[in-house]
């Protein structure tokens, strides 16, 4: 009966899915995404080929995991009709006159900020569920928690900024002039935001409430942030490691909501979305959403970037694709954390 008690008084670990998936979801990016960024550090010159293969295999499946969730049922199509058909002309006609203005620099640093916010953005909805998952166990400051989760990116950022590489990703950048005593005034705040955490995670082991998933979340969010901005000195390929772990979590994510949006099987109203978002289907789920994406970039980079530049096009969908995002995804809608198996 003891052993019965304390195993139900113990806090949940807070899988999201399986100890399986959750696995790959947090520590298998993490680890693919770093491990790139190492090998490219050692040999610059597989930078290419492995962006390239990032992009192929991850980045503009990552676009097309957001279409699944606004347009590949009727009455998704239905609620998010204006982002699928309206949206887009509207970017496009901004980021051409953007660029016809100011030149490119502009979408490159648009850009490098927007990424910053947008993947720091998604990391912290990820750690909400992770944290609601957990159950109570995870429940701390609320304050002093969001500025512990955000210091190290904001350090990052403001490294970054005062290092002022000249370009990014080929393209001119231009940064915002971070004096270094800032940047230094940030890093101790943030490291000290960090050592306060340790000790409340150590505190929460030894008092049985330890929330496993949500810390090692954490631990992995700290690390990617760390090293694509702080620990690889070369921006393009401490992007490289934000960026892979970016597209590879949100591929994933949006796959296990689409699962558990149809866990009772096929629905009639969405049919072939349901019907490729049960489990047995993992793969082929995959699979439809590279060949739409393989055939989506390829006619945009062999005809439409014959009459508009590349950068003009792929900044579109990229800044689409954060505005899109910041809508869907607010943790706030009941039918989303219902979706999800938040409970509140």
């Amino acid at each position: 009966m003891t052993a019965i008690t304390e195993q139900a008084l113990a806090p949940p670990i807070g899988w999201l899915r399986t100890p399986s998936f959750d696995l790959v979801f947090v520590l298998g990016t993490a680890l693919l995404a770093i491990a790139c960024g190492v090998l490219v550090v050692a040999q610059p010159q597989l930078f290419v080929p492995i962006l390239v293969i990032n992009l192929w295999l991850f980045g503009y499946q990552h676009v097309i995991a957001t279409y699944t969730r606004l347009c590949f049922d009727r009455g998704s199509f239905q609620k998010h009709r204006f982002l699928v058909l309206g949206l887009p002309f509207v970017v496009l006609a901004a980021v051409a006159a953007a660029a016809s203005v100011f030149g490119f620099w502009i979408l490159a640093t648009v850009y490098f900020y927007w990424q910053w916010f947008h993947y720091s953005r998604q990391s912290y909805g990820i750690t909400q569920v992770y944290r609601r998952k957990a159950a109570g166990a995870a429940d701390e400051n609320e304050h002093v928690a969001k500025a512990t989760f955000y210091l190290l990116p904001l350090w990052g950022v403001l490294h970054r900024s005062h290092q002022d590489p000249g370009t990014f990703l080929g393209i001119e950048l231009w940064v915002l002039p971070v004096p270094g005593w800032l940047v230094t005034a940030v890093g101790v705040a943030a490291i000290a935001s960090l050592v306060w955490w340790v000790a409340t995670r150590i505190v929460a082991w030894r008092q049985g409430r330890f929330a496993a998933m949500h810390t090692l979340y954490l631990v992995s969010h700290f690390a990617i942030f760390g090293m694509g901005y702080l620990i690889i000195d070369n921006i393009d390929a401490g992007w490289l490691v934000l960026n892979m772990w970016h597209n590879t979590q949100y591929i994933l994510f949006v796959w296990l909501f689409n699962n558990n949006r149809f866990r009772d099987g096929v629905d009639t109203q969405a049919r072939f979305l349901s019907w490729l978002s049960q489990s047995r289907n993992f793969w082929l789920y995959g699979v439809v959403c590279f060949g739409i994406s393989t055939t989506l970039y390829y006619t945009l980079d062999s005809f439409v970037a014959a009459l508009v530049p590349a950068i003009v096009i792929f900044q579109t969908i990229n800044f689409h694709h954060y505005l899109v995002d910041g809508v869907i995804w607010k943790m706030r809608k009941k039918p989303l954390r219902k979706t999800l198996g938040l409970a509140h």
